[in-house]
């Protein structure tokens, strides 16, 4: 099993930045791809942002790509969102997830481990 532990969500006006961190713990050699994914009430969840733990190779959701950045400290089995540019349509809760098996995939209904959430609220 693989745990993973969300932080650093939080309210901010827009323009401005946030930086979230997902801690893994447990068996975490056997996930292929960790991402952000979030969720408005009512809507489905969406990928936001996936890193390969093997390649380092990062994928972004085209809303974010210019605005977000999707980082990993391996020693520390911690990835990290940079988010710059914040805009009102990215308050969500945003979880963290981990995926064995495979590598980076959208699909949000194949990703086997998830985190808690955070909240990211961002005010005009």
């Amino acid at each position: 099993l693989v745990q993973l532990v969300e932080s650093g969500g939080g309210s901010v006006q827009a323009g401005g930045s946030l930086r979230l961190a997902c801690a893994a713990s447990g068996y975490t050699y056997s996930v292929k791809c960790m991402g952000w994914f979030r969720q408005v009430p009512g809507q489905e969840r969406e990928g936001v942002a996936l890193i390969s733990t093997g390649t380092g190779s990062t994928y972004y959701r085209g809303a974010v790509r210019s605005r977000f950045t999707i980082s990993r400290d391996n020693a520390k089995n911690t990835i990290f969102l940079q988010m710059t540019s914040l805009k009102p349509e990215d308050t969500a809760i945003y979880y963290c997830a981990g995926l064995i098996g495979t590598d980076c995939v959208w699909d949000v209904s194949v990703y086997n481990y998830w985190g808690q959430g955070t909240q990211v609220t961002v005010s005009s």
